[in-house]
């Protein structure tokens, strides 16, 4: 059997990391100002996150959500605390889209409606409600153009406000930052502008922080930056640190009726177990505050090297802008200097999104590397 190729692949394996690092089969370091998609929070093979999963897996990987898993309401509290969202809901899923997916169908349960309104260059995720308001009309088949889907530019509340008077938009849905359209962040002055014309129209905000939740922007989440109070909050990506796991905070306006949502493997012990060790870290190594410490210098000290058109982002979610594409730069990056980074929709952005718990001599390395393969990598 062959696997279904889909993936354009570098020919490097990884088969072990230790904190910002990850490690070849033959010994060879790199360093990862990727994260595997944003994915890696509190650094890889953390000994708390391994020692929880372990312990946990010895006693109870999985059972259903037809029984009780107390897992899940350590979870959830120590969500609330540190969010500063205490008084919200939570539904536990296996992933970003999964997450994506469930907020929009709540927002049409909620509304009785089923037009939505996101905005150009976002990405919600690859299943069917989800692709429908992604930004790529490449990845959606006839079957995911299921519902209406209105696509706005970012910042301009007149255009939202237009469409919301139609009185027909169950939700709008806009990233805290947007990841995959190449690190773009919403005013905040917009943003808290919206819950309340959403309302007015009968509609609900749904804030996806898929990528830019779990401390990565230098708030709990990004959105955070903001006086903004969403009605649905999607999270996935740092969750976990690489395990499968994912979750919707939900408004306690909104009601709870038996059945109305379900899962097989969202919030499962396993998975729990892995979320649980994820937030004691962040909260004792204080990773939050440390993305935006090394955020800020990042920042600050690529915007001083003058080698790119626009540096954007908050805390360790940044995008650096080229004239051209980023392609070879990349590659240079990679293979001579061994830092993985990451990719746009956008060809001429590069996104910078290491584990929250990297260090500034991981950072200097960095700033150093892309200065060097900046001057000397060709361009397209």
């Amino acid at each position: 059997m062959q696997l279904f190729d889909v993936y354009s692949l570098y020919p490097i394996e990884p088969v072990r990391g230790q904190g910002a690092y990850v490690y070849t089969e033959n010994g060879e370091r790199y360093l990862d100002f990727y994260g595997g998609h944003a994915v890696i929070s509190i650094g890889h093979a953390h000994p708390h996150y391994v020692s929880m999963i372990s312990e946990q897996v010895g006693k109870l990987g999985f059972y259903s959500n037809s029984v009780e898993n107390k897992l899940q309401l350590e979870l959830a509290e120590k969500l609330g605390r540190q969010s500063g969202l205490d008084d919200f809901q939570l539904f536990l899923v296996s992933s970003g889209a999964e997450a994506n997916e469930n907020a929009l169908k709540l927002a049409s349960f909620h509304t009785g409606r089923s037009r939505i309104i996101a905005f150009r260059g976002a990405f919600h995720g690859r299943t069917s409600a989800a692709v429908n308001a992604t930004d790529n009309e490449a990845i959606k088949a006839p079957i995911n153009r299921n519902y209406p889907v209105t696509f706005l530019d970012i910042n301009d509340l007149d255009a939202v406000r237009r469409e919301l008077e139609k009185d027909d938009v169950a939700a709008v849905i806009i990233e805290g930052i947007q990841g995959v359209g190449g690190i773009h962040v919403p005013d905040a002055d917009y943003l808290e502008a919206l819950p309340e014309l959403c309302h007015q129209h009968g509609a609900l905000l749904i804030l996806d922080e898929v990528q830019s939740g779990y401390g990565r922007s230098g708030k709990f989440f990004a959105f955070q930056h903001s006086r903004v109070r969403p009605d649905l909050i999607t999270m996935a990506k740092g969750m976990g640190n690489g395990f499968p796991i994912g979750g919707v905070l939900i408004a306690p306006e909104i009601e709870p009726e038996s059945g109305m949502l379900g899962t097989t493997f969202g919030g499962s012990h396993l998975a729990c177990a892995a979320g649980i060790a994820v937030l004691d870290v962040i909260e004792r190594e204080e990773l939050v505050a440390n993305a935006k410490t090394q955020g800020d210098y990042l920042i600050q000290a690529l915007r001083e090297t003058g080698l790119f058109g626009e540096v954007r982002g908050h805390g360790l979610m940044i995008g650096l802008e080229m004239d051209t594409s980023i392609a070879p730069l990349r590659k240079h990056l990679l293979f001579d200097h061994h830092v993985f980074t990451g990719s746009a929709m956008d060809p001429k952005t590069l996104r910078l999104l290491p584990p929250l718990n990297v260090g500034r001599q991981e950072c200097d390395v960095l700033l150093e590397a892309l200065k060097t393969a900046r001057t000397t990598a060709p361009t397209a």
